[in-house]
């Protein structure tokens, strides 16, 4: 949410951190883990994972059914939010078109989505991609706590992009700073 405030004679442009971040580096590597991570688990799925699945018994195959389909949709939310940061980077949407459009991702709150206690049961490789699903949603959870364009305030709110930031972070923090 880019904007002007005026502070004395001069004219400052507020960048919003979300714009930035989506821009930088550290998303980039965020983006490719987890489409990497999507493409894995479609690959497994659809493959060894449909033979190991054949080989359990009752009630270890109702665990996988419940697993991969868990999988699946928690690495779909993932991407389509991975996919929505993108396209404001590139142009492609308004921060205002991303906040509805992610409106329809349900975000579990931090550590709202755990595996079920048979993980252990079931096999490795199906282990293995549901822990790195759950510590790629727990950073997206962390990382859209952070970028929330809904409760920022407006760049004209602001005295500076200083104010901004600091604005953000005792809301975040739940404080008043004096």
């Amino acid at each position: 949410m880019a904007g002007r405030s005026r502070s004395g004679d001069r004219d400052s442009v507020t960048v919003s951190f979300g714009a930035k971040f989506a821009r930088s580096d550290q998303f980039k590597t965020v983006f490719r883990e987890g489409m990497a991570l999507v493409e894995a688990a479609a690959t497994y799925l659809d493959g060894d994972g449909r033979k190991e699945a054949r080989k359990l018994r009752p009630p270890h195959s109702l665990a996988y059914a419940t697993e991969s389909m868990r999988l699946t949709t928690r690495l779909m939310q993932l991407a389509s939010w991975l996919l929505i940061r993108r396209a404001v980077s590139e142009g492609e949407l308004t921060p205002e078109q991303a906040v509805e459009e992610q409106r329809k991702i349900k975000l579990p709150i931090r550590g709202g989505d755990q595996p079920g206690r048979d993980l252990g049961s079931l096999p490795p490789r199906l282990r293995d991609l549901v822990e790195q699903s759950v510590k790629l949603q727990e950073r997206v959870i962390r990382l859209d706590q952070m970028l929330d364009v809904r409760e920022l305030p407006s760049a004209g709110d602001a005295d500076s992009p200083l104010e901004t930031q600091l604005s953000r972070l005792r809301e975040a923090f739940g404080k008043r700073a004096e």
